[in-house]
């Protein structure tokens, strides 16, 4: 595909619009310092001010004639992401930690109100004459642990509940 033909997907607050690199081209752009620019687009001016950035979220804040927006840039693998779904996986908040498969609890190593980080251990379920470590994949804090060394666990039953 050329470069020409891109199309972005912007979101600024609650206002999501397109526009490709032809826009982009037929815009005017003066910077003014390192985070301050001038814009011209259609006759029109405004002034930007970057206050904050993280490019590799492409995302940004910038304040456009005194008013704050928060902007998330997306590309089209971005947009063509978002369309399979997962731009969702990231952002859902999950609230239990289910048995991936039927198994007998040896060990939890955390307990309720126990807060813990992305990647580490809630429990060890031995399936199949083997030992798997569950683990958490989004820094979270333990509401109630469902079960205790010992149990007996089916497919898919709750383990850990998370606030």
């Amino acid at each position: 595909m050329a470069e020409n033909n891109k199309t972005f997907k912007v979101k600024a607050n609650d206002f999501v619009f397109s526009f490709d690199q032809a826009t982009i081209d037929n815009s005017d752009f003066y910077k003014k310092s390192p985070d301050e620019f001038n814009i011209i687009k259609d006759n029109r001016s405004a002034n930007a001010k970057l206050l904050e950035s993280d490019i590799s979220g492409k995302k940004l804040k910038i304040e456009v004639e005194g008013e704050a927006f928060d902007i998330e840039i997306k590309d089209e693998l971005d947009q063509r992401l978002d369309s399979m779904g997962f731009s969702n996986i990231s952002t859902k908040h999950i609230k239990e930690i289910k048995a991936p498969m039927p198994g007998l609890v040896i060990d939890v190593t955390v307990k309720d109100g126990q807060e813990v980080k992305e990647g580490d251990r809630l429990l060890i379920l031995e399936a199949m004459k083997m030992e798997n470590s569950i683990m958490i994949h989004a820094n979270a804090t333990i509401k109630r642990v469902a079960v205790t060394p010992g149990q007996a666990v089916d497919k898919g039953q709750v383990l850990v509940e998370l606030a």
